[in-house]
């Protein structure tokens, strides 16, 4: 039987993790991420979950121990933040050139200089190009179901994937989540059965140094060059798309719940702006929606779940009609615009779509950002586009003198 429990964002992925039965964690304590690994940690040390709790000196090591406890066949989790998260980048890329279905929670925070324990997501929005899976959560609910379809999408496609959710803003909020049935959990993710492993009866080289062109190995058989490999990786975060779409769908018919597959829609049927984000900064902006709409601006909501792969093809469906976009996110890539506002623009204008979209950067560093702020820079996006500004940077809440 499922049960409804008042808790955290931080145990609501703890809760995925136990239900998927992970075999081996590997931890090391960052602000706001720690409570995952710590309620983790309570259930392994009471016998409530039968795995290998590893504590390290590092998130480098976190990272190394996920990658060599993947490489001999089990299912491996860890959690992270911020620095954490860049301290474990070596090892990111390792992690998805091996091809190993690690999962890990990215709670999201600022990234010093100068230190900040406070949201924004630049800190996963700077590890986009790894090779990870990125998946964007709204709320608790999304966190915890999207830990379990993690593991099924990973262990398919054989890529990690990070689940990222905004810190403080979901990871210490208390909202109501049903912890789905363990045994219809293990219907919809049996075991893992990796399709090779690191064994002593079989030994073998995993990753040894590797040449630009094909060769032969000693025993005749013809080996990728790097670029091959490369191509297998991008080829399967292209294949993962449509993978991600299908478990979304499988979960939804067992457990009753579909957070939309690549992106999720918010009366944008006959929307005249589209507002469009990531977490919980697309959830304020569907409250946003509604106070254009009581002002007569007849306003949408296109919350993309998934950004890594690019969901391309529903960007370009969700967006194609729209007459104006504005974009909120809290990133930014120095040097041009936010990341996901450049990356609906190449979608859209590489095949002709030539909307106006409105880049505002906004809650960096956990600066508040309320529904009617948003309204309003809605209201004078729209003006800017009607007296011609088809493009434009705006640092909402922010001394720009």
């Amino acid at each position: 039987m499922s049960d409804v429990q008042i808790m955290t964002g931080n145990q609501a992925a703890a809760y995925g993790v136990k239900l998927c039965k992970v075999q081996v964690i590997s931890a090391y304590p960052i602000t706001p991420s720690t409570p995952v690994t710590e309620t983790i940690s309570q259930w392994v040390e009471r016998g409530e979950l039968k795995a290998e709790y590893v504590r390290v000196e590092s998130e480098h090591s976190v990272m190394t121990v996920c990658v060599a406890a993947s490489t001999v066949g089990a299912r491996t989790f860890t959690s992270t933040s911020s620095h954490g998260l860049l301290y474990m980048c070596e090892q990111l890329h390792w992690a998805a050139g091996s091809r190993l279905p690690i999962v890990l929670a990215c709670v999201n925070r600022g990234v010093g200089a100068p230190w900040s324990i406070f949201n924004d997501q630049q800190d996963s929005i700077s590890q986009r190009d790894t090779g990870w899976i990125q998946i964007y959560c709204r709320d608790n609910q999304e966190i915890l179901d999207s830990l379990i379809q993690a593991y099924r999408i990973a262990e398919q496609v054989y890529c990690p994937v990070m689940v990222c959710y905004d810190g403080f803003v979901l990871s210490h909020t208390m909202m109501p989540v049903e912890i789905p049935d363990a045994d219809r959990v293990g219907e919809f993710l049996p075991p893992y059965k990796p399709h090779t492993i690191l064994c002593p009866e079989d030994p073998r080289n995993i990753n040894p140094v590797i040449f630009p062109w094909q060769r032969r190995d000693a025993e005749g058989v013809l080996r990728d060059g790097y670029m091959d490999m490369r191509w297998k990786l991008q080829h399967a975060l292209e294949w993962s798309r449509d993978v991600i779409v299908e478990v979304c769908r499988e979960y939804a018919e067992l457990f009753g719940r579909d957070h939309g597959g690549m992106l999720w829609t918010y009366k944008t049927d006959d929307a005249e702006v589209l507002l469009a984000g990531m977490g919980s900064i697309a959830t304020e902006a569907t409250t946003a929606a509604d106070l254009l709409r009581e002002g007569g601006i007849r306003a949408g909501v296109v919350g993309i779940r998934v950004y890594r792969p690019f969901p391309r093809a529903e960007v370009r469906e969700a967006f194609h009609k729209a007459p104006a976009i504005v974009v909120f996110e809290k990133d930014i890539s120095y040097g041009y615009e936010g990341a996901l506002s450049a990356d609906i623009k190449a979608a859209l204008y590489g095949i002709g779509i030539q909307t106006p979209v409105h880049n505002y950067i906004a809650g960096l560093g956990g600066r508040d950002v309320k529904a009617n702020e948003l309204a309003e820079a809605v209201r004078s996006s729209l003006a800017a586009i009607a007296g011609g500004t088809r493009e434009q940077q705006t640092w909402l809440n922010c001394v720009t003198e």
